[in-house]
């Protein structure tokens, strides 16, 4: 095939595949136009997850009509004049690609008015083609309205995933920027309905209110750092305020949105020691530093940076964080209650001493019982029973996280907490089949604040929660009030059992996706079932052998973890020395 050079619509969309890959993309250059034109408010308007309509509009500078059909044409901008301004970058948007992508693969209509100006312009552009330009009465400031993304790219609206996923990505992109510019009034409606409302007084922490709740808000740490030109700001959660993900962790650096996993590896080396493995802090971090000390035009989406000395970035970034988790955390505390003492709820810090003695400890072990024999670890699965449970006796609890106790076929381990999980999701399920799920009115209705996007979530579930026994209802902007809860998690924390319906989880959940109320239950019943760690009563203990003994698939958890491991008898005797190896 010869070399020639592309059309101009073709290359304009090759372009587009660069800068808009979902509706979230449009939204975030738009917004970020916006602020850069020094805008105090600004609507976004989405239909249809984005598909249909994406509007954004602004109160900001406003584009001069003699200048609008120049905006949106390739490489146009007035943000930069040379290769040198690269290196200076006080905006968002520099490169003058971004209207012109989104027209190559949309229909857009521009409208705009400066100060100065008697009359706005118009100006569309449908599938790259410009209209001709159109004066009209029109508001100070500026609105794009991009409909029918990807009309004539239908390979492309094919990739776009469900609708609430597109609109999650879009609730989170404009969550993230509410708290970087809380002096800017924010509003986005999602068909029609009100997703966010910030009051542009400038109050982080009002943000994070509104964002997370009054509650998590209270508990988030203040970050200060100034340092030789670099300086870091924002909030990061106490040691017991954390997520199973690393989502809810966002930088800014000078108002720009990254995705830096050095910088998120510089957080959690300040929460070294302090967390559990599989657990993550929630942070919104502000880095700010001389324009010439980063280079912002190294992804086509502008989502990554670098720095000039890395080290002393991370180096602050993590030297902030930490600061702030010595100056606020409070001290571990161990209390005693009649029967003997209890663990603080706080999780145990590791102790890195105990635990390199641990390893050496371990490496001395048989191989067996190490886990480098993969025979002998095969051999304890497959002697694993199957079907129900054999009758069990108790023999009681270790390190308050297993159950210890005797078979006819020899020992088993259990997992309280799996156990539980398992025992709970089957009973619940089964007033489920029967349509008999009991519930509980709680004697004052719980109100509950959540994110926008896992606010949509939790709205797009209620009807599968009434069928468990949750009475869940909206009560305001990304607000609910939660009426009652299934009787069988009385006692628990309905805040919790709610939240878990729209958290993310890292279990394979693949076996329920297509189930979503088992999938909904089996999430619920994750968050109510008794923690490691948490001691029994050797009644408590009994009850709930006894229970699981009953269950229908006692070896896993609805997740698929094991609920217990078996030591037959054999092995126990080859691991004493009264059997040879094999």
């Amino acid at each position: 095939m010869p070399i020639q050079i592309l059309p101009d619509d073709v290359a304009s969309q090759i372009a587009a595949g660069e800068v808009v890959e979902r509706p979230a993309s449009v939204v975030k250059e738009l917004l970020e136009n916006a602020l850069d034109a020094h805008a105090r408010r600004i609507v976004v308007r989405v239909e249809s997850a984005g598909r249909r309509l994406i509007e954004v509009a602004d109160d900001g500078c406003g584009i001069p009509a003699d200048e609008v059909a120049l905006a949106l044409a390739r490489h146009a901008t007035s943000k930069l004049r040379n290769a040198d301004d690269l290196f200076h970058i006080h905006t968002l948007g520099f490169r003058g690609e971004a209207l012109a992508s989104i027209g190559s693969v949309a229909r857009l209509t521009l409208v705009s008015r400066t100060e100065d100006a008697e009359a706005g312009a118009r100006l569309m552009v449908e599938g790259g083609q410009m209209g001709a330009l159109e004066r009209i009465g029109a508001p100070i400031g500026t609105v794009v309205r991009v409909e029918d993304l990807f009309y004539n790219v239908p390979a492309r609206l094919k990739f776009l995933k469900q609708d609430a996923t597109e609109r999650q990505q879009i609730d989170a992109l404009l969550s993230r920027y509410a708290l970087a510019y809380a002096d800017v009034a924010l509003q986005l409606f999602q068909d029609g309905r009100p997703a966010l409302q910030t009051s542009g007084n400038g109050d982080r922490r009002e943000v994070l209110a509104q964002l997370f709740g009054v509650e998590t808000a209270r508990q988030m740490l203040e970050v200060t750092l100034e340092d030789e030109g670099l300086r870091v700001t924002g909030y990061i959660s106490p040691v017991a305020l954390t997520r199973s993900n690393r989502r809810e962790i966002t930088f800014f650096v000078n108002g720009r949105w990254v995705q830096d996993i050095a910088l998120t590896q510089a957080l959690l080396q300040a929460y070294h020691t302090l967390l559990m493995v599989g657990r993550y802090p929630l942070a919104v971090l502000f880095v700010e530093l001389e324009p010439e000390m980063v280079d912002v035009n190294v992804h086509p989406a502008k989502a990554e940076v670098r720095f000039r000395v890395p080290d002393r970035v991370f180096s602050g970034v993590s030297r902030a964080a930490r600061r702030a988790l010595l100056a606020y955390s409070p001290v571990p505390t161990v209390t005693t209650a009649v029967g003997g003492w209890r663990p603080d709820p706080l999780p145990r810090m590791p102790d890195p001493a105990w635990e390199m003695a641990a390893e050496e400890q371990k490496e001395k072990l048989p191989a067996a019982v190490n886990g480098q024999d993969e025979a002998v670890g095969a051999a304890v699965q497959e002697e694993l029973p199957s079907g129900n449970l054999p009758l069990l006796r108790l023999i009681g609890q270790v390190g308050g996280t297993y159950l210890i106790a005797e078979g006819p076929d020899g020992l088993y381990l259990i997992d309280q907490h799996a156990a539980h999980e398992r025992v709970l999701f089957e009973r619940l399920m089964q007033q489920y089949e029967r349509h008999q799920v009991a519930a509980q009115v709680l004697l004052e209705p719980l109100l509950l604040q959540l994110p926008p996007a896992q606010a949509r979530l939790l709205q797009d579930q209620l009807d599968a929660l009434r069928t468990l026994g949750f009475e869940v209802e909206l009560f305001g902007a990304n607000t609910f009030r939660v009426r009652s809860l299934p009787a069988l998690l009385v006692g628990g924390d309905p805040a919790a059992a709610v939240r878990a319906v729209v958290e993310d989880f890292e279990e394979d959940e693949a076996p329920l996706q297509r189930e979503v109320e088992r999938r909904i239950a089996a999430r619920v019943c994750k968050r109510s079932a008794i923690k490691a760690g948490q001691l029994l009563s050797m009644e408590e203990q009994r009850a709930l052998l006894l229970d699981l003994e009953r269950c229908v698939s006692p070896r896993t958890c609805p997740h698929g973890r094991p609920t217990m491991i078996h030591l037959s008898v054999d092995l126990l005797e080859r691991q004493f020395g009264r059997r040879g190896s094999r």
